[in-house]
C-alpha cells in the first residue's frame, strides 16, 4: 500500500536485474515506486495517476522510452512532471535528440546509486519550488476584492491564472468588467503598450523567471507559458531579450 507521505516514482525498466535494484533503493530512500515492464504498460498506468516523477529506460520492447515520453507529453497534465531518460547509449545525438524532445535530465548506464538519488531529489525540489513560486498566497492580497486592487494587479493575476492556455481578450475584458477598447486604453495608458504586447511579455517574463529558478527544457517553458509554438515563443524571446532561449539559458546556468 502506497504510504500518502511519500512521493510517487514511477519506474519503466524491462530488465528485471535493474528493474528490481532500483525499486530497492528507491523504497529505501522513502519513495513510494511503482515498476512497469514495458512503454506501453506505463501509457496504460499514467492514463489513470500522475506521478511527481518518471524514470524510463531508453531501450524497451513494444515501445521504447522516447516513444513513451513523446506519447505521454501530448497530455498537458504531464508538462510539469520531471522525466529522466535511463540509457546505455552515451553517443551524443541521443543525448540531444532526448533533450531537444523535452527529458529532463539522464542517467548513463552502469551508474552510481548516489547519482540517481540525487537527481531524482533535485528535480523534485525545482518542480516543488516553481509551483510555490507561482501558487498566489490564498492570505496574501491577491484574495482582496477586485474594486480595491490596483488595475495592473487585477490583469496580471488573471493572466497567471490561465498562463498555459491562449488569452482571449474579450474574456479578459470580461472579467475585468470593462470593454475591450477600455482594458486596451488602460493597459496602454499604465504600460505604454498594447494589450497583445502586455500579454506577450507577461508570458516571456514568467519563462524568465522559471529559467532563473533553474528551468532549462525550452519545450516545458512554451507550453508553461501558453505559446502557439516554439518558433514563435523562440523569436518573441529573442526580440524581447535580444538572445534565443538557449542562449539566455546558458548564460544563467553558466
Amino acid at each position: 500500500m502506497k504510504n500518502p507521505n511519500k512521493l510517487n516514482v514511477v519506474l519503466i525498466e524491462d530488465d528485471l536485474l535493474i528493474g528490481d535494484s532500483i525499486v530497492e533503493l528507491l523504497t529505501l530512500n522513502n519513495y513510494n515506486v511503482c515498476w512497469l515492464k514495458d512503454g506501453q504498460e506505463a501509457i496504460n498506468y499514467l492514463k489513470k495517476n500522475i506521478p511527481d516523477i518518471i524514470i524510463s529506460d531508453l531501450m524497451m520492447p513494444l515501445m521504447d522510452g522516447e516513444e513513451l515520453f513523446l506519447e505521454i507529453q501530448k497530455n498537458k497534465k504531464f508538462n510539469s512532471i520531471p522525466f529522466i531518460m535511463i540509457t546505455a547509449n552515451a553517443d551524443t545525438e541521443t543525448k540531444f535528440r532526448q533533450l531537444e524532445n523535452g527529458v529532463h535530465d539522464f542517467i548513463i548506464k552502469p551508474f552510481k546509486v548516489k547519482e540517481l538519488i540525487l537527481k531524482i531529489k533535485n528535480l523534485l525540489i525545482l518542480k516543488n519550488s516553481i509551483e510555490k513560486k507561482f501558487t498566489p498566497d490564498p492570505f496574501s492580497k491577491v484574495t482582496i476584492k477586485l474594486s480595491n486592487k490596483d488595475f495592473i494587479e487585477s490583469v496580471n493575476e488573471i493572466l497567471l491564472k490561465n498562463m498555459k492556455s491562449k488569452v482571449n481578450v474579450v474574456e479578459l475584458a470580461s472579467e475585468l468588467h470593462i470593454s475591450k477598447s477600455t482594458l486596451d486604453k488602460k493597459i496602454r495608458k499604465r504600460t505604454n503598450k498594447n494589450i497583445t504586447q502586455y500579454i506577450r511579455e507577461f508570458k516571456l517574463d514568467y519563462t524568465i523567471k522559471l529559467i532563473n529558478a533553474g528551468e532549462k527544457n525550452i519545450q516545458f517553458l512554451v507550453d508553461e507559458a501558453g505559446f502557439n509554438s516554439f518558433s514563435y515563443f523562440s523569436t518573441s524571446f529573442k526580440k524581447y531579450m535580444g538572445l534565443s532561449p538557449r542562449e539566455y539559458i546558458n548564460n544563467v546556468q553558466k
